[in-house]
């Protein structure tokens, strides 16, 4: 009887805190639904837009009727996101975090079921470039020492940023290059569990169709960084890494030089036309 009624009590307990675990999961998910509600509602400040005229002024391209969810896309990276400080940075600041999420949140502006890039949990600031012995990033073929960095993005859930870079990319709006831009399109790229340069699509005949462009182009661009007799490629050298760089630094030429990749590439340019949804060549 004594044992029967300690196992009685045992499963009693564990009931009332499986039943306590359930309710703290719903009030918790109904406060942050809440919280995100209400983010999405606020449009950006004048001095957030002043901020932003200055260090991210390409924020201004965004077209009208998508410029309130931009505002909100950004606020919800901002608070949902955990930014920490690196290599001596006393502090993420509240503009700091603001000009790196605008930045990120243009890539999410018309993707389906984005999730707010559902794996990143912590994005790492580090004032200039740093320095990362090769350990981190993906599981892609890498040296013992990988050198200076500007940025980086880990299957982890983490993202690395140069602050440096950073201000560098959002304010030169229109040379192909934008570290935030690159480094969370890592993350949208691990949208189907792989570093592969292929993210989520929408079906099948899109990856068909995403695997015929993107595997020529990028080959076109292996070839051509290779040969040092030939033109300099449109298209950052970088990219002729690996799959998965390709599709990164196609996407930061896609929003900051879209006119010229449509020229020099139209094929590419719909192709990520199509996976944003958006069409930057005519902002």
């Amino acid at each position: 009887m004594i044992a029967t009624g300690l196992i009685g009590g045992v499963q009693g307990i564990f009931l009332i805190f499986l039943l306590g675990l359930a309710v703290f999961i719903i009030v918790r998910f109904a406060t942050q639904k809440r919280t995100r509600r209400n983010l999405l509602q606020r449009p950006f400040s004048v001095d957030e837009e002043t901020i932003l005229d200055r260090q991210f002024p390409r924020h201004r391209s965004v077209p009208e009727a998508l410029r309130s969810r931009h505002a909100g896309f950004t606020r919800v990276l901002m608070t949902e996101k955990n930014f920490e400080p690196c290599g001596g940075l006393s502090e993420v600041t509240g503009e700091m975090k603001l000009v790196i999420a605008a930045q990120a949140a243009v890539l999410l502006l018309e993707l389906p079921k984005h999730g707010f890039f559902p794996r990143l949990r912590s994005i790492l600031v580090y004032p200039g470039a740093f320095h990362d012995p090769g350990r981190r990033n993906f599981d892609l073929p890498e040296a013992e020492d990988r050198g200076i960095l500007l940025g980086e993005s880990w299957d982890t859930g983490s993202v690395i940023l140069s602050w440096d870079s950073v201000v560098a990319g959002g304010r030169n709006a229109d040379d192909g290059m934008n570290v935030v831009m690159h480094e969370f399109a890592h993350q949208l790229d691990l949208g189907n569990g792989e570093v592969d340069g292929v993210p989520l699509l929408r079906s099948r005949s899109a990856y068909l169709r995403w695997a015929e462009v993107f595997g020529r182009e990028f080959a076109a661009l292996v070839e051509a960084s290779g040969n040092r007799s030939a033109p300099e490629p449109f298209l950052d050298p970088y990219g002729a890494t690996h799959p998965s760089e390709f599709f990164a630094v196609a996407t930061e030429t896609f929003f900051e030089d879209p006119e010229d990749l449509k020229s020099e590439h139209p094929e590419l340019y719909d192709q990520l036309k199509d996976y944003y949804g958006l069409d930057p060549a005519s902002w």
